[in-house]
Parts: C-alpha cells; sequence; structure tokens
C-alpha cells in the first residue's frame, strides 16, 4: 500500500493568516506513533508558526502552542482536526485576534 492523502489544504483567514492541514494515511507506522497517519497542521499568522500538530519520525504526536510544545494524544483524524481548530480559536482569543 502506497501512503494515500485524505486531507491536503491551505485556508486563507486573512491577508496575514492561513492554516496548512495535511494528514495521511500511511504504510507503516511513524516512529514515534501508535497508528499509521502521518500529519502536519499548521496554523501561521504573520509568517510565524503559532499553532502547530505534527508527527514528526522519532517524536512522535505533538503539538506546538505559541513556544510550547505538548505531548498530543492522537484518536482519530477527525478529532486531529477538530482539536487544531480549537488551538486556533484558542490563539486567536487569546492574542484578540477576531
Amino acid at each position: 500500500m502506497k501512503a494515500v492523502a485524505l486531507l491536503r489544504t491551505r485556508i486563507a483567514f486573512s491577508e496575514i493568516a492561513f492554516a496548512e492541514l495535511s494528514i495521511w494515511k500511511v504504510p507503516k507506522q511513524v516512529a514515534g506513533s501508535a497508528h499509521s497517519f502521518k500529519y502536519r497542521l499548521a496554523y501561521v499568522v504573520n509568517g510565524v508558526c503559532v499553532v502547530r500538530y505534527d508527527n514528526e519520525a522519532g517524536k512522535g504526536d505533538h503539538r506546538h502552542f505559541g513556544a510550547e510544545e505538548i505531548a498530543y494524544l492522537f484518536q482519530t483524524p477527525e478529532k486531529l482536526v477538530a482539536d487544531f481548530e480549537h488551538d486556533m480559536m484558542r490563539w486567536n482569543r487569546e492574542n484578540r485576534r477576531p
């Protein structure tokens, strides 16, 4: 089985803010993860990635919120996207972005 793209999109929210979401179903687990998905979801504001969820090989599932990096418990691709959207809204709220 080859890797299959489940989601690949870029969403512009304004001239200074966008999100890029990529989720792949992969033939074998990424080192450090206990599932068969590879993902990277990023929210960028003014050229700075302020929220990111990814499972970089060897690091496993984790999320970045501002300068903080935290382990992330991956459950499903749908839950991943919902958690990411929640953190984008939280970042906007805490940083006074509508």
